[in-house]
Order: C-alpha cells, then sequence, then structure tokens
C-alpha cells in the first residue's frame, strides 16, 4: 500500500534546527506567512512550523492552520531541493481565506525555488 502522507524525515522538530534556519536570516514574506530557509544535508527538503498563541489563541485554530501548510508543503515538495523551510503564520486565517492562502503560498514557493536556483 502507497503512503502520500509526510515522511517524519521531512519535518523540523529540534530546537537546534529551527535555530539554525532563523541564525541565517534567508527570509520571504507576504501577508500572511513569512517563509525562512537554509540549505541541508539531508538530501530532502523539510519544514517547520510557527503558529504563535498570539496570532489564534485558540488551539483549534492553530491547528487547523498547521494543518493547511502542512498540506500544501506536501503537495509542492517535489518542486524544491534540499532545504529546511520553516513558515511563520503572521495573520490567522480560517476555511474561507484557504484559496488565498493556497494562492500566497505558491507565490512564496515560486519565490524559493527562483532564489534557491540562482
Amino acid at each position: 500500500m502507497v503512503s502520500f502522507r509526510l515522511a517524519k524525515q521531512s519535518k523540523i522538530l529540534k530546537t537546534d534546527d529551527f535555530s539554525s534556519v532563523f541564525n541565517l536570516r534567508k527570509r520571504i514574506a507576504n501577508k500572511h506567512l513569512v517563509m525562512r530557509y537554509k540549505a541541508n544535508e539531508h538530501n530532502i527538503p523539510r519544514l517547520g512550523l510557527i503558529v504563535a498563541k498570539k496570532t489564534a489563541k485558540l488551539a483549534v485554530q492553530r491547528n487547523y492552520m498547521r494543518r493547511v501548510l502542512r498540506e500544501l508543503f506536501r503537495l509542492n515538495q517535489h518542486n524544491l531541493c534540499a532545504i529546511d523551510l520553516v513558515i511563520q503564520v503572521q495573520k490567522p486565517f480560517e476555511k474561507p481565506d484557504f484559496m488565498l492562502i493556497k494562492q500566497e503560498f505558491e507565490q512564496l514557493m515560486q519565490k524559493l525555488v527562483a532564489k534557491a536556483v540562482s
């Protein structure tokens, strides 16, 4: 049986990994999202998510935002080279905003791929 889920190796979980991405200070942003990135030696793109309580008070809202971003990353990870990507939510979003978030995410991914190539 084929599994299409995001592999555990594709997730950034350790504080040191998050810190190394933040210390490099390479970032791209738009209205709702900030992406920080850094090349890695794991040969696969990895994702870390930050959704602060300051952004959304309820855990249900924060978890929805994480789920959406994780799915968008999963669908677009084949476009990326080996990078660590940390996505931080700047403004909260809900289900009616899904198409807007998807467009913003895809715009940021295009910028990221262009910067990674050059």
